[in-house]
Order: structure tokens, then sequence, then C-alpha cells
């Protein structure tokens, strides 16, 4: 794996990595933190705490991310924003005789070393790869710790080529460049509502340009073509499926255990979130169309969402209520020929879903809308 600078040549490995030299450099999150404060990771839930495959207690819980023990020889990393960024996302790793796989790079360096640590509680076996379930910082920021390590990290054949394009122009770039056209869409709100909507957005990008500032980019190097999937990792006694499906990135990869009904959904499921759609990739029928096959997984299936708390099939039936909620509010003021910039800010939460985070309105509702508009606009 190679880390890249801000123009995209080669760096050199890092040098070790501890969570609290990540928190000295990133100690100015200011609004990004704040509004992170506001999303809580909710308690598991009761019918899962009586699942045979899920331990009653964490392995480790540093706050910021906690492991859990969610089959055999299977591991969630479920993250809490709320309190604290090392990890962002959720991600896991799985333990067979032979080898281990490691799921998810998360958001920072910290993070990976983090879910590294946890392994090496439960085992000293070699580490087959680490897989980035899609490109996004959140999921790949922390690519870097694998790289300095040796360990060989797996992605769809899009991911990388996606990483640099995204995150390697913002790496050194002027501040005011990238955040002043989002501060004057604060200023220049025409609403109360577009201005929250366009601070949220700021809040977001803040988070990203000092993550993505404070961080190696680490590029897999294992690329996997998701013509030659589904495909069957074996790790001894443990057996893997990796399967490729549209939605959320364009570079979307989940990783199923049959054998145990486990599956770890990348951001292909947000579990009590409302669905990032903002990615150029990202196709709202393809991901509706996606959750549908999910929804016909095993009914015992157990979730390891993107974000939120691990979930049954009950997670996957409240974000398929979800888009049908966005596309029907959509639909209508379609229909009305209300503008799609209107059309966006006018989506109300219903209350069945008041308690469901929106990362950011540009990063949800408003593409979700774009992305629908222009789908019936085509037809």
């Amino acid at each position: 794996m190679n880390g890249v600078d801000s123009h995209g040549r080669a760096a050199a490995n890092p040098g070790p990595f501890s969570r609290r030299s990540f928190l000295v450099k990133t100690s100015c999150f200011g609004a990004f933190y704040a509004a992170a404060k506001l999303i809580p990771l909710p308690t598991l839930a009761a019918e899962l705490a009586g699942d045979a495959r899920v331990s009653p207690t964490p392995l480790v819980d540093k706050g910021f991310a906690s492991v859990r023990k969610v089959g055999n020889g299977l591991y969630a990393t479920i993250s809490d924003p709320s309190k604290g960024f090392a990890t962002i996302s959720n991600g896991g790793f799985l333990v067979g005789r032979d080898a281990a796989l490691l799921i998810e790079g998360f958001g920072t360096a910290a993070g990976a070393s983090f879910q590294m640590d946890a392994l090496r509680m439960v085992s000293q076996i070699p580490v087959k790869g680490a897989l980035d379930t899609h490109y996004h910082f959140d999921h790949s920021m922390g690519n870097s710790f694998y790289g300095a390590n040796g360990v060989p990290l797996w992605a769809h054949a899009a991911a990388a080529k996606r990483i640099v394009e995204s995150y390697a122009p913002i790496q050194g770039a002027d501040k005011e460049a990238v955040l002043g056209p989002l501060e004057k869409r604060v200023k220049d709100a025409k609403s109360d509502v577009e201005r929250q909507h366009a601070q949220s957005d700021l809040n977001a990008v803040t988070g990203l340009f000092q993550i993505a500032n404070a961080s190696v980019i680490g590029l897999p190097n294992r690329p996997i073509d998701p013509a030659k999937l589904p495909m069957t990792i074996d790790l001894g006694g443990l057996a893997a499926v990796l399967e490729s499906y549209p939605g959320h990135s364009g570079t979307d990869m989940i990783v199923r255990v049959p054998d145990q009904n486990v599956v770890y959904t990348g951001d292909l499921l947000f579990s009590g979130w409302y669905p990032v759609c903002v990615d150029e990739k990202a196709t709202v029928s393809g991901w509706r169309d996606t959750l549908k096959k999910f929804a016909a997984f095993d009914k015992d299936t157990l979730f390891v969402p993107g974000h939120g708390q691990i979930c049954g099939q009950e997670g996957i039936a409240s974000l398929r209520e979800v888009f049908d909620d966005i596309a029907g509010q959509a639909e209508r003021m379609y229909k009305a020929g209300v503008p799609v910039e209107e059309a966006q800010h006018r989506y109300v939460v219903p209350d069945k879903f008041k308690n469901f985070p929106v990362y950011a309105w540009g990063f949800t509702i408003g593409p979700a809308f774009t992305k629908l508009y222009a789908e019936w606009k085509g037809k």
C-alpha cells in the first residue's frame, strides 16, 4: 500500500500512531464535534441482547468505539462519534483457524490501530488482509496504519482512484478556498431552514477537511474486480463471502458469513440514520433494490451497519421506509412542479424518524431529491 502526499505523490510510511497525537492535531473540530455530540449511539436492541451470537458485554470499549463478539470468530467494531472521532464508522474483524480479516480503515490511523489492538486481544493469528467496504474518508483515512504494519489492503478496484481524486486535493489546500463557498451559503440563506441546512453542510465539510489534513492517505494495494464477485475467502474453518452492490458510493462491498447469518454491510446500511446519498456514483433506485435484496436474506440475519447500532432485519426495513418517505415527498413536489432546489428544503422528517440523525442536509436529503428528480425526468 502506498501513501500519497497532497500532490498525489508517494509518501514515506508514517511512524507510530497514537490516539493522543491524532486528538492534538485535530483539537479544533469545533462545530463538527458539537454536531456529532448530538448523535449518541443507541443501546443494543433488547431482541439482540438475547441473541446467542451477540456477547452481552463488549470485548473492549474506549467510548469512541467498542468491539463486541457477534458470532463464532466474528467481531463488530461499533463507533459512537458523540464520544470521539478515532473510528467514526463501524467495522469489525473475522478470526478463523489460519488467518484473520479486518474490515474498514476507519476515519483515522488511530482508529485502525484500535481495531488491530482489539484483534490481538483475541488472537495472534496472521492477518490475511484489511478490507475497505468503500472509499469514503470515514472508512479509509486510517489505511496508512495498515500500510505501516504490512497488512495488505483490499478494496473495490475503483476505490484507490476515488480516494486520490477526492481527498488528495484537500490536503494542504487553503482552508478559505475549501470552506468559503459553504460559509457564503450560510450567510446568503433565504430562510432559517436553508441556513440550518447550509450550516450542517459546513460542519460536515469542516470535519472532512481537518481529518484529511491530519492524515497520510493510504491506498488499497489489493484491488478487487467486482465482475469476479462473489468471492469466498477461507480463513480456516470460517468462510467469508465478498459481494458488491450498488447504492452508496459506486465502490460498495459487503462481507457475508452465510454459515452464521452475519453481514458486514458498510454504508449500504445506515442503522437508525438517514442515508448519505451525496456521492456522484450513488443511486437511489439501485440502493433501494439492494435493500430489497438484503430484506430477502434469512430472517435471523445479523447486520453490522456502516453507521449506527447492530441490528436485525428491522434495520433494513426501517431504512427502506426512510427511502420510501423521501421518495414519496419528493414525488409529490415533483408532480406539483416544485423546483428541486426548493423541494429538498421542504422535506419534513416524519415523527417516526425524528430520532434518526441527519449527518448533513446536503449529504442526505438534498442529493436524494436531486437524484430522484433526475431519474423521473429521464423517464
